[in-house]
């Protein structure tokens, strides 16, 4: 299990006083609020920042980060992922859990057949939609709900699902 979930995607700098605009992957983007820091993941090393400021514009969070005054500082940053601990996630309601907790499930049905690995889940609106790999190669598409979602089971990375009528043809 992932120790650190992201939370957002720095996609550019903002002004000159080190501000960074941050494309949010988080399903409330206004849970930056809340936080103090942030980890950075440099792909070489992790980094906590500390959040001195938080904004919102258009579809993105603007962050001061303290210590990172002007654009030199923050600059380098870019398309850097954004980090906060399990310990700081958003607590999750029943039935629901992290995407990344998800990804790599075995698949099983309800008849006992592995259908195949879980390998993405798609954000509808309505609700989600699991992508699922065969050892075919063939990818099938089941929605995310109660009809055919039975059981997840991050621990043992296992989901029961009921095949609805239709969703294995073509």
């Amino acid at each position: 299990m992932e120790e650190f979930l992201r939370v957002g995607v720095i996609s550019s700098t903002h002004g000159v006083r080190g501000e960074v605009k941050v494309y949010p992957t988080t399903d409330d983007p206004k849970r930056f609020r809340d936080l103090q820091a942030v980890i950075l993941d440099t792909g070489k090393e992790l980094r906590e920042l500390k959040i001195s400021g938080v904004k919102f514009f258009k579809n993105q969070v603007i962050l001061k980060f303290r210590g990172y005054d002007n654009i030199n500082d923050v600059e380098q940053y870019k398309g850097m992922d954004l980090l906060v601990s399990r310990a700081d996630a958003v607590p999750l309601g029943d039935n629901e859990n992290f995407i990344v907790d998800l990804i790599g499930m075995t698949v099983v049905t309800d008849g006992g057949e592995t259908l195949g690995t879980l390998t993405d889940v798609l954000q509808t609106g309505a609700n989600d939609v699991y992508v699922v790999k065969t050892a075919e190669g063939k990818e099938v598409l089941l929605p995310a709900i109660r009809d055919c979602i039975l059981e997840v089971n991050v621990e043992e990375q296992r989901m029961l699902v009921h095949v609805l009528e239709g969703l294995l043809d073509g």
